[in-house]
């Protein structure tokens, strides 16, 4: 993957700029600073836009990520429309994907998750200063990523006649974004690691039902969400485990310590082995897994 070049400034010939001049113009060439911008930003094809942008522009050499700009936290994160109404988990009903006005309403689920998961991405790049510079660029991916998974879904829900808006959703990502905002250990092992897993386990069974109601092209979305969704959680394992090993501490240990002390979600089966196997995961947590779900057992790693 390519990392950021490092960020230099250029001064004037004989008298170098004051430090809060210099400060402000590090802010406006700094990838980071546009990152929080595009999380500000309020409408969703504006964001998802924005961010994809922003990633191309930071592969081609054109910006650059300041490890070392702290930034102030606005008052108004996320940045998000009027609409979907944002409800409690337990006042969405499940509806059946047998009538299209039941695959629309999961479409429009899938859409609000990816469309949190581009601010969630956003948030990692700006939030969190000193870290190294793939770990920017790891985090624009990402995000570039759910931003082209939310036009994929968005599109595909306005063949169905609905936009993104037009049915309540819940606040649940967003929500242990908020609890980890101070500590990036926590942040890498409870959103990629835990949330986002999730949704590898979540992806085939709904795959399935889908392709059962004759939706394929909506499975076919599904199928591209899953691959970068692996790529996804691999990035956060991998910086869980960095920060782990710059402060000498057990992953499976400070893993289970920072679940429970954010109350992260329980986990539940089934699980996608493979997915998880693929994205990172090593064969004892997979294992640990397998005992929560006795009934699922845990497939052996393929030779490579």
């Amino acid at each position: 993957m390519m990392s950021a070049a490092s960020f230099s400034l250029s001064t004037a010939p004989v008298v170098s700029p004051a430090p809060d001049a210099a400060n402000c113009r590090r802010q406006a060439d700094c990838a980071r600073t546009a990152a929080l911008a595009a999380l500000r930003e309020n409408d969703p094809v504006t964001k998802a836009t924005a961010t994809r942008a922003l990633h191309a522009a930071v592969l081609a050499g054109q910006m650059t990520c300041s490890a070392g700009l702290e930034l102030d936290e606005p008052p108004d994160l996320p940045g998000r429309p009027a609409q979907p109404e944002l409800v409690d988990p337990r006042r969405l009903k499940r509806r059946s994907m047998q009538s299209p006005q039941g695959r629309a309403v999961l479409l429009h689920a899938l859409a609000h998750i990816e469309f949190n998961a581009i601010n969630l991405a956003l948030d990692a790049v700006w939030r969190f200063a000193a870290m190294p510079a793939a770990f920017y660029t790891d985090w624009l991916k990402v995000a570039a990523e759910e931003a082209y998974h939310f036009s994929l879904l968005t599109a595909r829900l306005a063949e169905y006649g609905h936009a993104y808006g037009d049915f309540p959703a819940h606040d649940g990502l967003w929500d242990m974004c908020e609890r980890t905002r101070g500590e990036v250990l926590a942040r890498m092992a409870l959103v990629p690691r835990t949330l986002e897993a999730r949704g590898l386990d979540a992806s085939p069974p709904i795959r399935a039902r889908l392709q059962q109601a004759g939706d394929h092209t909506s499975a076919a979305i599904l199928d591209v969400i899953l691959r970068d969704e692996i790529g996804h959680v691999l990035i956060g394992n991998h910086w869980f485990r960095h920060l782990c090993d710059q402060s000498g501490l057990d992953p499976h240990e400070t893993y289970t310590r920072l679940a429970g002390q954010y109350h992260a979600p329980k986990l539940r089966g089934p699980f996608n082995f493979e997915a998880r196997r693929d994205a990172g995961f090593d064969e004892a947590e997979l294992a640990a897994l397998a005992d929560l779900d006795l009934g699922q057992p845990l497939p052996s790693a393929s030779p490579d």
